[in-house]
């Protein structure tokens, strides 16, 4: 089984780390930062079953809140925030390094991993991997306006997770973005799925937790 969860803070960083550990029986030396879309928090569903599956492989796994969810329950991101967004997981993965000394990965759903990937296309070294879970492309019906400025920079082995129903991106459309990238990436296929991968509500998909762990450590190894 995958261990205990526990409520986890540190306040004294600005901005302040809060969310929910997970530690795994047996630990391996790694750990594993996720963080949210711009419409969730830390609890969301799809958070919650990667955080147990990539605990039952060992992984310490932190499911964090971002500064902007910290400072209001609802609501989506304002775009002023982004920066101070990307230091709470800035400060995220430092928390972790003091959990696991092995590598420190980094992952998030949609919003959360847009600002993932940007960080680590200005900090490369911070963390070994990175795990997207949907990325965000571009807006609905916009596709001409991608986000895909910083892919250039990124260097680390990047996994993108993507359902062939996602308004954000074609499949084609994340494949030549992920091109971009100058590391290894893989690109993991759900079939049907939109951008809630088909976690939404208390919904689940079985497998597919298990099936990205899967994806992800031989992309990382």
């Amino acid at each position: 089984m995958s261990g205990r969860v526990e409520q986890f803070a540190v306040l004294d960083l600005d901005p302040p780390v809060r969310g929910f550990l997970h530690r795994p029986v047996s630990p391996s030396s790694d750990g594993l930062v996720l963080t949210h879309g711009a419409g969730g928090n830390a609890q969301m569903p799809l958070l919650i079953a990667l955080a147990e599956a990539f605990a039952d492989e060992g992984f310490t796994v932190l499911r964090c809140n971002m500064p902007f969810r910290q400072a209001r329950s609802f609501g989506p991101p304002h775009p002023s925030g982004a920066a101070r967004d990307r230091a709470g997981l800035k400060n995220a993965v430092e928390a972790m390094r003091k959990m696991a000394d092995g590598r420190i990965f980094l992952g998030g759903q949609s919003y959360g991993g847009r600002q993932a990937s940007m960080l680590l296309a200005e900090k490369p070294q911070l963390a070994a991997g990175l795990l997207l879970l949907p990325y965000p492309l571009h807006a609905p019906g916009r596709p001409d306006q991608l986000r895909t400025q910083h892919l250039p920079e990124l260097r680390v082995s990047t996994l993108f997770v993507h359902g062939t129903n996602d308004p954000f991106g074609t499949i084609e459309e994340i494949e030549a973005a992920r091109k971009l990238i100058p590391a290894r990436t893989d690109l993991l296929v759900v079939d049907g799925a939109g951008h809630d991968l088909g976690f939404k509500g208390k919904k689940t998909r079985d497998g597919l937790p298990q099936q990205i762990v899967k994806s992800f450590l031989k992309l990382v190894l």
